[in-house]
């Protein structure tokens, strides 16, 4: 990859987000509960258990919309106005570093501490809100990767010198590879 180039998939981007706020979870959990204890359900674990996952449902839902057609909400027209690129060997990261720009440091400080904070300062409930993110931020990678086969495409987010993208453009597309090769990964 030459220096300056910057991309990563957009799929990929999504997938790791959703684990670094499922790991935000655990580890406020793990401080909140051990430090409060867990918090009391007056209406039984089974029935937290089961709102939880409807919550879940409905922002996985509303996560879904956001990657929708919908004009002015959702970014489904963003990805066929992505750029192709021009040319996709020469920018796009080697096989095992396609990871790497995707990683979000600060995003998993700021769920982690913000969710510890709450729970200590709150409510020990607050320690599980990462989760809502993880909901959401699933349902996106798998929208996104469907419409991906369904275009035989692949999205590109990031940034490249040789070949910018204009004011109403902020993806870039190559095609995808036959299954098992080295870029569909």
């Amino acid at each position: 990859m030459r220096r300056g180039n910057t991309v990563f998939r957009y799929v990929h981007y999504e997938v790791t987000c959703a684990l670094l706020a499922v790991c935000a979870a655990l580890v406020s959990a793990g401080v909140v509960f051990g430090v409060e204890g867990a918090p009391e359900t007056p209406g039984g674990v089974g029935r937290a258990i089961a709102l939880g996952l409807t919550y879940l449902v409905l922002v996985a839902g509303f996560g879904v919309l956001t990657v929708s057609r919908i004009k002015w909400f959702g970014e489904g027209r963003d990805f066929d106005k992505a750029v192709p690129l021009q040319e996709p060997a020469a920018v796009l990261p080697t096989r095992g570093k396609e990871y790497r720009n995707c990683v979000n440091v600060l995003l998993f400080v700021f769920l982690a501490a913000s969710a510890v904070g709450g729970g200590l300062f709150w409510e020990r409930d607050l320690a599980l809100f990462p989760l809502i993110f993880a909901s959401a931020w699933s349902a996106r990678a798998w929208w996104v990767s469907r419409w991906e086969r369904r275009h035989g495409l692949l999205l590109w987010n990031g940034r490249i010198r040789t070949q910018p993208l204009a004011d109403d453009q902020y993806l870039y597309s190559s095609v995808r590879q036959p299954e098992g090769s080295a870029r569909d990964a």
